[in-house]
């Protein structure tokens, strides 16, 4: 990110979002919310107003793990590195105002509409950690049942622990940690996708767990082990071997203890079926599913695309064509289409680049003349059946309750032909007229035995 915004031919426009989107390929039209910091352009980032600042509040990046002053800077590595202020815990004291030697604070700043066209557009909105409903498996309900995201910040360098890995309630050092498997996930009554890279996930932190605390005792409790990809069994093998505790079950009931605020757990091992075990651990982590989320749904609304039953943005063809979308020029990449890892994240945003460039060094786009076209207007009986049936949303109404077709956007499936009563709307070279000619073309050069063969067939 750091390096694209230093790059002089790449425009970055951050702590915004799409408030408005028309167009087609070639030329989208896209309004641009961005949002109010608060701060300049001034701002370089120095940190003085931080360190004045009285007010707190929860730090978003550290999962309300830890606490941020009301101006802040979101993360270490945020692009650009500049401050912005949360005015839901501002107290209106100025000081960040007083100690800026740059007068980069503005507490009258608004929101800014910016107006751009755009040839193509990949989308790359990524996904969000799935939170289960307050009370599964304990989940806050207690202080010291977390999920990985919260974990990867624990034991992260520059995290709210620097590092250390201890627990939530009291700061302590958690011994025992067990680790549950697909929560939110293949599960009918939350989302029946896997998440693809959470085994992995519980393989890598109890692996790296047991390497900086060789007496931690971990268990990882699961259904089934999907460990897919290069080296990845061999990986899960060698967490083994190093002493983590794998139990196929699943979990019947968690609760905590009111002394120790340890969590103990009541499952069934299937490898010993008929008998149920209990475990203490001072700390469990459930492994989640990942999700669109709010920002990825908001930007399918915006540029008509469609959605797959998980939840996640559908492509045009899953095998075929799995970067494109049924909006021509419009692209995607990454998780927003589907859970993936670091790996595949990347191939898929490579032929995402691919494709665009394709497009824009050509400087032109063609397309096929087989597409919809409106016959006679006034033939139509303003039904709109085939607005309802174009699967591309190609067919739309004016302000005269006439119908027109975007000759881009349709595929020329012929969908709204076979609705269309009235035979207002044709498909270019697959006119009527023209197969009535070629029936009777056909009938003409043909003898009175072979037609009455092919009445008979």
């Amino acid at each position: 990110m750091l390096e694209a915004n230093r790059n002089p031919k790449i425009r970055t426009f951050t702590y915004s979002e799409i408030d408005g989107f028309s167009g087609f390929v070639g030329n989208f039209d896209v309004r641009i919310r961005k949002k109010a910091r608060y701060t300049t352009s001034k701002c370089n980032g120095c940190a003085a107003c931080v360190d004045v600042c009285p007010a707190y509040r929860p730090h978003d990046f550290e999962y309300g793990m830890a606490q941020s002053k009301a101006i802040y800077k979101s993360f270490a590595q945020a692009v650009p590195g500049v401050v912005q202020i949360d005015k839901q815990y501002c107290i209106d004291c100025g000081l960040c105002a007083k100690v800026c030697e740059l007068q980069a604070v503005d507490y009258n700043q608004k929101d800014e509409i910016i107006e751009e066209k755009f040839g193509i557009v990949v989308v790359a909105s990524g996904f969000t950690e799935y939170m289960p409903p307050v009370g599964t498996l304990g989940f806050g309900q207690y202080e010291n049942v977390i999920t990985q995201g919260r974990l990867e910040r624990i034991l992260a360098p520059n995290g709210p622990t620097v590092g250390h890995l201890v627990r939530p309630s009291d700061g302590k050092h958690p011994t025992r940690i067990a680790f549950v498997q697909c929560v939110g996930s293949r599960d009918s009554q939350t989302n029946e996708h896997c998440c693809t890279t959470g085994c992995l996930l519980s393989v890598k932190n109890s692996k790296l767990i047991k390497q900086h605390y060789p007496e931690s005792e971990i268990y990882v409790i699961f259904m089934d082990m999907r460990c897919t990809g290069k080296m990845s069994e061999e990986y899960s093998m060698a967490t083994r071997e190093a002493g983590v505790h794998f139990i196929r079950s699943n979990i019947g009931r968690v609760w905590e203890d009111e002394k120790t605020k340890n969590i103990l757990l009541r499952f069934e091992d299937t490898m010993n079926p008929g008998t149920l075990q209990k475990l203490e651990v001072d700390m469990l982590v459930l492994t989640t599913n990942m999700v669109l989320g709010e920002e990825g749904t908001h930007i399918a609304k915006m540029l008509k695309l469609d959605m797959t039953p998980d939840g996640f943005l559908k492509e045009y063809h899953a095998r075929l064509d799995p970067i494109s979308t049924k909006v021509p020029g419009i692209f995607l990449a990454g998780t927003c289409q589907g859970p993936m890892n670091i790996a595949e994240s990347i191939g898929h945003a490579k032929g995402a680049a691919s494709s665009a460039a394709r497009i824009l060094q050509a400087g032109k786009y063609e397309i096929e003349l087989i597409r919809a076209v409106v016959e006679k207007q006034e033939t139509c009986s303003k039904c709109y059946r085939c607005v309802e049936a174009c699967p591309y949303k190609a067919i739309s109404i004016d302000e005269n309750g006439k119908i027109d077709v975007d000759v881009i956007m349709c595929k020329g499936c012929g969908t709204c032909t076979n609705v269309c009563r009235s035979q207002t709307i044709q498909l270019r070279y697959y006119r009527d007229p023209g197969f009535d000619g070629q029936i009777d073309a056909m009938f003409a050069s043909a003898s009175p035995q072979e037609i009455n063969s092919s009445k008979t067939t």
